[in-house]
């Protein structure tokens, strides 16, 4: 696999019982990366910066200084990659099964079940969880199923694991969308289901993210199927009525491994294309970024997680660490920042 996330897959290790341990980080070097891989990047509603990481926990600047997050005696490896916040101020991250889904509201980890899991939240601030065989929706004290038209028996490639489905939007209509591993898109506008797959135009089946832009048209990047043969497929499509439209003129963004588009606040769009670059889509043009003033870690430009602080800066994980954006290229960030 050309880079190591798959949203779905990668979690967090935690435990119902014990408090986190803060592991400030004062014995390594200002260029040492937080970690090999930063796989996700989350904005709090307060500002606060949460970064999630393969083997380190999930990293958290505050203060001028970098916190590493993980519970004492978590199962499963340090491996964070779906971050959400509820209408409390909770985070939320999904774990490796063993560790599952889990709350944290700032001094103290809870966790709900221990399937291996993904977080995410809706327009309204509810929590949503996808997991191997159901998306769940929270109600309140707890969770209740929301049953997808999925068929697992009768998926035939996957990238991870077959049928697996999590909330990926909820556009502006209020239409809510779900990505799978193998089975497609799915729509849902409140009374019915629609399934988008290839025969649609949809460059994968196997769905990593989607988007809505400032026009209302919804964006959606793939990976292609791993099991049980490769596929040669994935990539950058847009929906165009019922159909989608590709890009293969663009580099990188057909036939490829894509793991994380990102709008901003201005409304641009931003697309990693793995091994070439990350891509601005902007004014109906896409300009290629692929300068880098570390390419011992960042020559791959797996681009994993993507976020905006606060204050405009734009925060990269790539498969090599963590970056931000300097208006022409990619700065890495080691272990003691800057974090401002």
């Amino acid at each position: 696999m050309k880079a190591y996330k798959q949203g779905w897959v990668i979690v967090l290790i935690l435990s119902t019982a014990c408090a986190a341990q803060n592991e400030k980080v004062n014995d390594v070097g200002p260029d040492d990366p937080i970690a090999q891989y930063v796989v996700t990047a989350f904005t709090d509603s307060r500002g606060g910066l949460w970064f999630g990481t393969i083997g380190k926990g999930v990293a958290h600047p505050a203060g001028g200084q970098l916190t590493f997050l993980s519970p004492a005696d978590g199962k499963g490896g340090d491996v964070v990659s779906s971050i959400a916040e509820d209408t409390n101020g909770h985070c939320w991250f999904a774990g490796h099964e063993g560790t599952g889904l889990v709350r944290y509201d700032g001094s103290s980890f809870h966790q709900y079940w221990a399937d291996e899991t993904s977080v995410s939240t809706d327009r309204a601030g509810t929590v949503w969880a996808g997991t191997d065989r159901q998306v769940l929706r929270s109600d309140g004290p707890g969770f209740i199923p929301f049953p997808l038209p999925i068929d697992h028996d009768t998926i035939h490639t996957y990238a991870i694991k077959p049928g697996r489905a999590s909330l990926a939007l909820q556009d502006s209509k209020g239409d809510l969308w779900f990505r799978t591993d193998g089975a497609g898109l799915i729509k849902y506008d409140g009374a019915t289901f629609r399934t988008y797959t290839k025969a649609d135009g949809l460059c994968s089946n196997s769905v990593n993210d989607v988007v809505e832009d400032d026009d209302g048209r919804i964006w959606v990047i793939g990976m292609q199927a791993y099991q049980p043969a490769m596929t040669h497929d994935g990539g950058l499509c847009r929906l165009d009525g019922d159909h989608f439209i590709t890009f293969p003129e663009i580099p990188g963004l057909h036939a490829n491994d894509l793991y994380t588009i990102f709008k901003d606040r201005s409304g641009d769009l931003w697309i990693g294309a793995t091994g070439v670059g990350v891509y601005r889509f902007r004014d109906e043009h896409f300009t290629l970024f692929d300068r880098t003033d570390r390419p011992d870690l960042n020559a791959s430009f797996g681009l994993q997680g993507m976020t905006q602080a606060d204050n405009g800066t734009l925060w990269c994980g790539f498969s090599g660490g963590l970056f931000r954006f300097d208006g022409d290229g990619f700065v890495h960030v080691g272990r003691n920042g800057p974090w401002e």
